[in-house]
Formats: C-alpha cells, structure tokens, sequence
C-alpha cells in the first residue's frame, strides 16, 4: 500500500497499530500527542511520521486519520480536527480505536464529507509488552467506505474482522470487560485470599495460574458445561454457605462478588 497516515493520540494502542501499519507499507505522515516530547518518542517508536505536540490541519493531510485517544477526548478530538478542516475531506477516512463508542462520536467530520468509523481489536494493551493481534478479534462499525478499509487493515493485520452496529459496542466492550480487567479483579482477589491463608505472593500466583489456564483450556475444548466444576456445580449448599460464611472476614465486596458470581453461574448454567 502506498498511503498514507495520521494518527492521534499515539499511546499504546496508537503506537502499536502505527508501528504495525508502517510495517505493511503505510507512510505515517503525522504523530499528534499533548506535547513535542511525548510526540517524538511515539515517533521513535513507531519508526515513521512528523511528530506534533499540537492538533493541527496537517492530521487532515493524510488518507486516514487514526484516532486513538482515551474514550472521553474522542468526539471532542473530532469537533477540533473539524474546525481545523480547510475543505471539503471526501476521500479521507477517520476512524477511532474505542470499544465502547460508535462512529457517531465523529459526526463532526462526517458532516464534512469524511467516511467515519471505529476498529477495535478485543486485545488487551499492557505497559512493557507487545500485544499478539494475529487471530484477535477486530470489532469494526461505520460507514460503508470506513468499515471497508477498517476490515481490510484487520485482516492485514492478522486479525479476525466482525462487522456490529454501533447500537451494539457497549454491551461488546462489556463482555470484554468481563474476560479481561473484571477476571483480572478474580484471579487477584484469590492471591490475596490465598496469601493471607499463608502462601508466599509467587507460590500463591503459581497455585492459581495453572488452575486459570486450565479451566480455559476446557472451556475452549469442552464448552461451557463440559468445563464447569465447583460446589455450585455439583449443587454442594453446604460448602457454599461455607464459603460465604468465612468471606464475612473480608472487605464486603469479596462476598458481593463471590455472591453475585454464584448467582451467575446458576444462570448460565441452568441450575
């Protein structure tokens, strides 16, 4: 591909994406973050494009604009570049990286002419590591032009495009709420539990881990039922009302939690 780029915002979701997208032939024309040095560093990092500490037109100069700021500078980012337009920007692409936000959050930009929409990999962005994309899910809505060039760079990018509306991306970016920081919240709870019954941190990361990763490993092969095991499974009250009753020893939100998620259970699972 011989086009071009622009992106804003470039924390780490922007730099990864720009650094992939400068690695299959796109020209990155500018990085715009709140400051020249934070800019030059993205720059740096992504290896291409004329780094700005300001939002100016020249974002505007490019193919498609890439906005990846947090969720809440978006439509305000939007508003901005629109004002800075110095014409009409049929042709151009802008698309923003949110998973909780429609392209409706560009409407500013859509209004002059641009094709708008959102590209969201389901992928969880840590600080010091490089994030796998090839076979990650890449949620893409928008207009038509939009979701086609966001579909094309998905599967560029290695990843797995699904088309939804944009009435859809919350409840999308709930349930990737649910696999990622919420389980987060679980798997760090028991640590703490178990430190407290007398395991050293590492001992108790390395009793629970294996344990995670196994019950992932069933629920892919096995399903949902076929993985599922524990006292509400085999409908054991007892050890349950157990459980609930040593939680009283613990902040209140360990048994809202533990009881919210049994509750779940019973639900999901049928009993």
């Amino acid at each position: 591909m011989n086009r071009t780029l622009s992106i804003v915002g470039a924390g780490r979701v922007g730099r990864e994406l720009g650094r992939r997208l400068a690695d299959m032939g796109w020209r990155v024309h500018t990085i715009v973050t709140r400051s020249g040095a934070t800019a030059r560093a993205a720059a740096r990092s992504v290896g291409d494009g004329r780094p700005l500490g300001r939002l100016g037109p020249e974002a505007l100069e490019a193919d498609l604009v890439l906005i990846t700021t947090p969720d809440d500078a978006i439509e305000a980012v939007a508003r901005r570049l629109a004002r800075l337009a110095t014409g009409w920007l049929a042709g151009r692409v802008v698309l923003h990286t949110s998973g909780a936000l429609g392209s409706e959050a560009l409407d500013s930009l859509a209004r002059l002419g641009a094709a708008v929409g959102s590209m969201h990999p389901m992928q969880s962005f840590a600080r010091g590591r490089r994030p796998r994309l090839e076979g990650i899910c890449f949620a893409i809505e928008g207009q038509p032009a939009a979701r086609r060039l966001a579909t094309r760079l998905a599967r560029q990018l290695g990843g797995v495009p699904v088309v939804i509306s944009g009435g859809a991306k919350v409840a999308y970016h709930a349930a990737g709420s649910f696999a990622s920081p919420q389980l987060l919240a679980v798997i760090e709870a028991a640590a703490r539990m178990l430190e407290r019954s007398g395991f050293r941190r590492r001992q108790a990361v390395a009793a629970l881990l294996p344990l995670a990763r196994q019950t992932l490993d069933n629920f892919e092969r096995l399903g949902p039922r076929g993985a599922w095991t524990g006292p509400v499974s085999r409908g054991d009250v007892a050890t349950i009302r157990r459980h609930e009753k040593e939680l009283k020893k613990w902040p209140k939100e360990y048994r809202e939690a533990y009881r919210a998620l049994t509750r779940l259970q019973r639900r999901l699972m049928g009993r």
